[in-house]
Parts: structure tokens; sequence; C-alpha cells
């Protein structure tokens, strides 16, 4: 099994930065207790809605089923139809965990210290869902925007697991120019302001560099929390 040592991309020095406009990236944002506790949590809401329609299941899209299994809290994204739902079938979306909102606010005031257009958000800013994304070492997420919330407040992710490879674009298409970001477990990354909408996508995930106590054994968490109305 590799480790940190064998790879000269891990050995180089990650401070906090502004990737560009908008963006900024926060190495080792979460410590392994956090990010212990947040699996933990997470497996238990995935639990508590297994069987039902609101399951953690890989969701099917117009252009087909994805790698990646999805877990909705707060509101539900529907694939279907591309909106944000209530309920499934009768069945209401698990609340947004106390725990999230907390950290949400936590994150965005961090990554205000880097970005004035982050900044400006971090005392209105409203936690109102958020996806747990889980990827198989094998999963990947194509290049997308995330362009159906009403609300231009940033997106704050969370990565917890094996290293991905975080690719983000531009605003007007999928095309390059892209800078690709290695988030590792713990890394924090929230991206706002002119890149709220920008085109951006996981190519890839580093199998076996989750660090042990982290709460997985193989593979990656991510989680996204966003506002979504004005």
């Amino acid at each position: 099994m590799p480790t940190l040592f064998d790879d000269p991309l891990h050995q180089l020095p990650r401070p906090p930065r502004r990737v560009t406009a908008g963006v900024v990236h926060l190495p080792n944002f979460l410590s392994l207790a956090e990010q212990n506790a947040l699996v933990t949590q997470s497996r238990e809401i995935a639990r508590s809605v297994a069987g039902t329609p609101l399951a953690m299941v890989r969701p099917k899209t117009k252009s087909g089923q994805m790698s990646v299994h999805m877990l909705n809290l707060g509101k539900h994204w529907a694939t279907n139809t591309y909106r944000y739902v209530d309920a499934v079938d009768g069945f209401p979306v698990p609340p947004l965990p106390d725990s999230f909102v907390n950290l949400a606010h936590r994150a965005l005031s961090a990554a205000g210290t880097l970005s004035d257009s982050l900044k400006s958000w971090s005392a209105a800013y409203r936690a109102e869902a958020a996806l747990v994304n889980y990827y198989s070492p094998d999963s990947s997420m194509g290049m997308h925007q995330d362009g159906y919330e009403e609300s231009e407040a940033p997106v704050i992710s969370l990565s917890i697991g094996d290293t991905g490879i975080f690719r983000l674009g531009g605003t007007l298409n999928r095309n390059k120019p892209w800078t690709d970001i290695p988030l590792m477990s713990g890394d924090l990354i929230v991206f706002g302001g002119a890149n709220r909408r920008a085109f951006h996508g996981i190519p890839s995930i580093e199998a076996n560099t989750a660090p042990a106590g982290c709460g997985l054994k193989e593979g990656r968490i991510n989680i996204t929390i966003r506002q979504l109305a004005l």
C-alpha cells in the first residue's frame, strides 16, 4: 500500500490559499476526530433512510446513472426534474443536522479571511441543504455547474477519505483551461463570488490514500453545503 511519502505530490507544502476569485482551499480544515464524527453521523442517517425513496443510491440522470452514491439532507435534489424538493413519495427529507450548519458557518468564516467575496456572506449565510456524496475508488463526476440554486451564496465542500482531484473550470463552458486541486482528507474548498457558477468535477480518486482514523477504509466522502433561496 502506498504511503504519503511515496508520492511527491503529498510532500509539497499545502498552505491555505486563494485559488482564484471567490475560490479558497483550506487544507487540513477538519481534524481526524471531526472527520470520523461526520462519517459516523452521515452513516447513521443513511441507515435510517435505507429502503426508502431517500436511500443513499447512485442517482439516474438524463445522461445515465452516476457512479457516485448520494445522500440528501435538508432538501432532496431530484435528478429527474432538476429541482429541490422537501419530500419524495411522501417521505420527508432528513433535516440538515445542527453540526452541519455550525460547520458551514465556521468554514465560511475561515475562507473569508482569504477572500472578500466570501467574507461578505459570513454573517448572512443560511445552510439549507447538503449532499453527502460517496465515491468508491473507481468513481468520478463529470464537469458540471451548481446552477439550480436561486442564491449566489458560496458552496462549501468538505473532503474525507481518499484524495480526490477537484477540477475547476470556467463559468462559460466545460472546456480548458482547468485547475486541478488534490483534495486530501480533511480539506475544505469554498467557491463563490465570480466563480460561484464555475464548471467543476472530480475526474479521479487516488485509492489507498485515506488516513487511518478518518472513518473510511476506502473511497471518499464529499459533503457539500448550500444556501438555496435568495
